[in-house]
């Protein structure tokens, strides 16, 4: 049985200084699924993300989650109805213990869930081992599993993972992407995911939308993934 649309866009434009970057996006997620947003630098894949969970304004169109219009909410309203983000570049509290990170992910929801943080620290043991570092003396690839972490806590129904894998070591790139899959498949978190690197992509994604110039102008299922030609059109810099 096909899984119910958790989100939505539809005519969707967005950008800054009153410029749109996107024109016109119309995108459907379905429940549970891990679904990647790729395309040349530059083409509003992170202004996508942004604009999902509020930080960029939408000028028109909507933004449905779970049925409801969200394009008016703000960011803090749209984490606490399950929207969970994870920014490119990680943007963890540096001076903030691991454990301390964390309280800020659970506080998106008003109150602690201690059953939540075991399935979390046996994905990512790093997190269990460094509990009491700071998050600024941590690698980028430990930051990065801080992030999606903090973000976890809320029990989201959807995550935007943006650009996961930059800078940051394949193997611990290859983690994650193998543990965002785990965690998927045993919670049924929806995951969007933008992302450049292929292997990344490959080993996470059931589909993709591909982006150009701020517009949607391919869908390709798991066998175009695949295909090692058709990936590097879509993703030539």
């Amino acid at each position: 049985m096909r899984k119910e649309v958790i989100l939505s866009t539809l005519g969707l434009r967005a950008g800054y200084g009153g410029k749109p970057v996107l024109q016109g996006l119309d995108v459907e997620i379905r429940e549970g699924e891990i679904v990647a947003i790729i395309g040349r630098n530059g083409v509003g894949k992170s202004t996508l993300m942004k604009s999902l969970i509020g930080l960029v304004p939408a000028m028109e169109g909507s933004i449905l989650y779970k049925g409801a219009a969200i394009e008016a909410l703000p960011p803090h309203r749209r984490a606490r109805l399950g929207l969970g983000y994870v920014p490119q570049g990680r943007d963890v509290f540096p001076r903030l213990t691991v454990a301390e990170n964390i309280a800020v992910g659970a506080a998106i929801r008003g109150r602690a869930e201690p059953e939540a943080l075991a399935p979390i620290l046996e994905a990512f043991p790093i997190l269990k081992e460094r509990w009491a570092q700071r998050a600024g003396t941590m690698s980028g690839g430990q930051q990065q599993q801080l992030a999606i972490a903090r973000v976890l806590i809320a029990r989201p129904s959807l995550i935007l993972l943006d650009e996961p894998s930059e800078g940051i070591q394949p193997n611990i790139v290859q983690d994650i992407a193998r543990n965002m899959v785990a965690l998927n498949a045993a919670t049924g978190v929806t995951v969007v995911l933008v992302e450049q690197n292929i292997d990344m992509i490959r080993a996470m994604a059931q589909r993709c939308y591909v982006m150009d110039k701020g517009r949607i102008v391919a869908a390709l299922d798991r066998a175009a993934l695949d295909d090692a030609q058709e990936m590097r059109r879509h993703l030539a810099v």
